[in-house]
């Protein structure tokens, strides 16, 4: 090869890579790898109260961390921002990432909405560390969102109302018998007698045993502490129509007949459901860790326990993990600037640590719920330890895609029941009937 020759083959090699080192430099700016550019996303949330001062307090914290992300904040009360947020994604122009509802998580990632955090998950986290990372998995391993607070359920009981009575706080040791006999006990008429009593009047409860109110902190616990439960384990299937839920409902029903535990007529003379238990009008509720503010607020004398056992020893907790989620359509480069922010919440102690003192959830890092933090926080000093334990047997809520639409095709049925408009049996088959047809229209198209 001549001079000519070889000086040729340089120039042309030498304006290659430059094309090249152009072309990778253009790839970079372009997917926001490039600390330098700014990347604007933006994040939803529903605002709860005095929560939406902090979460703006931790936005410019993020802010400042990361001067390459700018974060443009959408929120509104819970209602409005979930019925936007399905228009948004329908118009596919949803926010970046969003906090969602625990029970719906499945329904974003099931109609392609989610995004995959699969691997950043693996990559970023360690698992081992935080709580609630698999309520969001699905049947095939992936998840779709990281936590942002857990709310799990416990049994919650009026202290003065059981020191009146003369009865044992509960322990890890009862059964939804032993609550059911230890309901009757706490049950109070207008003319003061209790349920044991041959006088009592279950038509004039001035005092419940407990009170019981919809899925989460009423019936799903019973159901799946009796070994029954909705859906199966692909959450695709009915169940409903079981030997172990029939035996679950005539628990309730049973108890709703005695007048020890509250039926849905009883609660409608309530400004709210949730009401009786703070106001002092039942010893005992199933509640989910949410539910420690309002007690607090009262004032009332109460304590918490894990949830009793079912007949075989099985216990349930019911879980919802509100998370975060990064929207599937997003670009990747805001894609990942929304996944910084997620990794900013769970990851940093201070953060956690900050919106722990909320006391609205359960913290997602352990080493923050495990801490006096959270465990000995607050003037009224509870046993938040139960809320940990409870860990260890806790399960979703069968959430999948159409669990709005399968959730009010049993309640619907479930209530005929617990009113006695029809048996036990019927409404069991009737729902299971129901929920197969939702079920079918979604998934069997």
């Amino acid at each position: 090869m001549n001079r000519s020759c070889k000086l040729g083959l340089f120039l042309l090699f030498s304006m290659v890579l430059t094309l090249g080192l152009v072309g990778c430099s253009n790839e970079s700016s372009s997917d926001g790898k490039d600390s330098d550019e700014k990347v604007e996303i933006t994040l939803g949330y529903y605002s709860s109260g005095s929560a939406d001062e902090k979460m703006e307090e931790l936005i410019d914290q993020f802010e400042e961390k990361h001067p390459n992300i700018k974060v443009k904040t959408q929120n509104a009360p819970y209602s409005q921002f979930f019925q936007k947020l399905d228009t948004q994604i329908a118009g596919n122009n949803a926010p970046d990432v969003w906090l969602s509802d625990g029970v719906l998580v499945s329904k974003y990632a099931e109609r392609g909405a989610a995004k995959d955090v699969s691997e950043w998950i693996e990559r970023d986290l360690n698992k081992d560390e935080y709580y609630g990372l698999d309520f969001n998995k699905d049947a095939n391993g992936k998840y779709f969102a990281v936590p942002q607070g857990i709310q799990i359920g416990a049994l919650f009981y009026n202290k003065d109302m059981f020191d009146e009575a003369g009865v044992d706080y509960p322990d890890d040791d009862w059964s939804w018998e032993d609550l059911q006999e230890a309901a009757a006990k706490l049950t109070i008429d207008a003319e003061g007698n209790r349920a044991t009593d041959s006088k009592f009047n279950e038509d004039a409860v001035n005092q419940y045993g407990m009170t019981f109110f919809n899925i989460t902190e009423g019936w799903m616990p019973v159901l799946k502490s009796f070994g029954g439960g909705v859906l199966d384990e692909e959450l695709k299937n009915s169940v409903i129509d079981s030997p172990e839920n029939e035996e679950a409902v005539k628990w309730m029903v049973e108890g709703m007949e005695k007048g020890i535990l509250t039926d849905p007529s009883d609660l409608q003379s309530f400004q709210s459901p949730m009401s009786p238990f703070p106001s002092g009008t039942a010893a005992m509720r199933i509640g989910i860790y949410a539910r420690v503010l309002a007690a607090n607020e009262t004032g009332i004398n109460y304590d918490v326990s894990v949830l009793p056992k079912g007949p075989d020893g099985k216990r349930f907790a019911p879980v919802i993990a509100n998370s975060w989620i990064v929207n599937n359509n997003s670009s990747d480069a805001k894609a990942e600037a929304a996944w910084e922010w997620v990794k900013f919440w769970v990851t940093e102690d201070d953060v956690q640590k900050e919106w722990a003192e909320l006391g609205e959830a359960v913290p997602v890092k352990k080493s923050v719920a495990n801490s006096d933090l959270f465990l000995n926080s607050g003037e009224n000093k509870i046993n938040k330890q139960a809320f940990l334990d409870s860990f260890e047997f806790a399960g979703t809520l069968d959430t999948n895609a159409v669990w709005s639409e399968w959730l009010q095709k049993f309640n619907d049925n479930i209530n005929r029941a617990f009113l006695n408009e029809t048996s036990v049996e019927e409404a069991l088959k009737q729902a299971d009937k129901e929920v197969t047809k939702v079920l079918e229209d979604f998934y069997k198209k």
